[in-house]
């Protein structure tokens, strides 16, 4: 096998692996809804008494959501059309690039390491507008799935994700956004923006728009005011809105002989509510309280977090 032909097949490897993780959402939405306009309601498998949550409808991208529309415990409510959380854009028609051209956004910020950005591809944009890279670690992630599926062996991509190991990787994952400096510090500098005066409409987004994107949001809208168990819902809505999408990654993996049991591949794709309590755990063990993460974790004052409420939270 020559060097180039060599190379092919370690890129092809590696894609696969980021498509099992989600991370190539055009690959796989070619039957994906179109609903004419910006913004469609979605209820999905959320229980009825939660609030609606807005979906932008892209080709390119399943994971596109306004952020705004949670009430709160001051009885304000947060405003849309601010903050969009999504997941990768790298795979964006020109219809979507339009649609997202629409929403006004001044910065988008990408938390995608540098590894996942290479195979995925940058983000598409409208003109003028460029992805800020605000790297947050994975843990191995994206190289892990990589040995696995590219292995093509059940064996061992049993031994790499079954047993519990793929639900005890994304827990340390989830651990490692409290406990990293350089993770706090992508979160709070995103949240910092966020607060600013002159900042417009802004956009944060990773592969899959659920744990890393799905943590800041969570924190974000606990910050605001929104009920813990509100913030909970839209973290988990990730599930309603990938569903689909990932099982068709599965059966294509299996149908393609790359594994047998792509199964195993679900604890990594689903975002869950003990995900999410690794990292509140830690929190808690670390700061003594979620404003204690805020503050001392954080970084951010009380004046900043009043500027945030300010900007985000309408007033009843």
């Amino acid at each position: 096998m020559n060097r180039r032909t060599g190379r092919r097949t370690a890129v092809g490897a590696t894609l696969l692996a980021a498509l099992a993780a989600g991370v190539l959402p055009g690959a796989a939405t070619a039957g994906a809804r179109t609903v004419p306009g910006a913004v469609v309601q979605h209820h999905g498998r959320l229980p009825a008494a939660a609030p609606v949550i807005r979906q932008i409808p892209l080709q390119g991208a399943v994971n596109v959501r306004d952020l705004g529309g949670y009430g709160t415990y001051t009885g304000g409510r947060v405003r849309q059309g601010l903050v969009y959380r999504a997941d990768a854009l790298s795979k964006l028609t020109p219809a979507d690039v339009t649609t997202v051209g629409g929403l006004g956004l001044t910065k988008v910020v990408d938390f995608r390491i540098a590894t996942e950005v290479q195979y995925d591809g940058p983000d598409r944009l409208p003109a003028g507008l460029t992805a800020t890279a605000r790297p947050v670690s994975d843990l191995g992630l994206f190289g892990t799935l990589s040995t696995a599926i590219g292995s093509r062996d059940p064996a061992k991509q049993e031994q790499i994700l079954g047993g519990g190991r793929a639900e005890a990787y994304m827990r340390d994952i989830y651990r490692t956004f409290v406990t990293d400096p350089a993770s706090r510090a992508q979160f709070a500098a995103t949240l910092r923006e966020l607060a600013e005066g002159s900042q417009g409409p802004l956009l944060y987004h990773c592969s899959s728009g659920k744990d890393r994107t799905g943590w800041t949001s969570y924190v974000l809208l606990r910050a605001l005011g929104v009920p813990e168990e509100v913030a909970e819902r839209d973290y988990l809505a990730s599930n309603d809105f990938r569903g689909a999408y990932d099982a068709r990654v599965r059966e294509g993996l299996k149908q393609s002989g790359m594994m047998q049991n792509p199964d195993l591949l679900i604890p990594l794709q689903e975002v869950r509510r003990d995900y999410l309590a690794a990292a509140t755990a830690r929190l808690e063990a670390d700061y003594g309280s979620f404003y204690g993460y805020l503050t001392d974790g954080l970084g951010l004052d009380l004046r900043l977090l009043a500027r945030l409420q300010s900007k985000l939270v309408t007033r009843a």
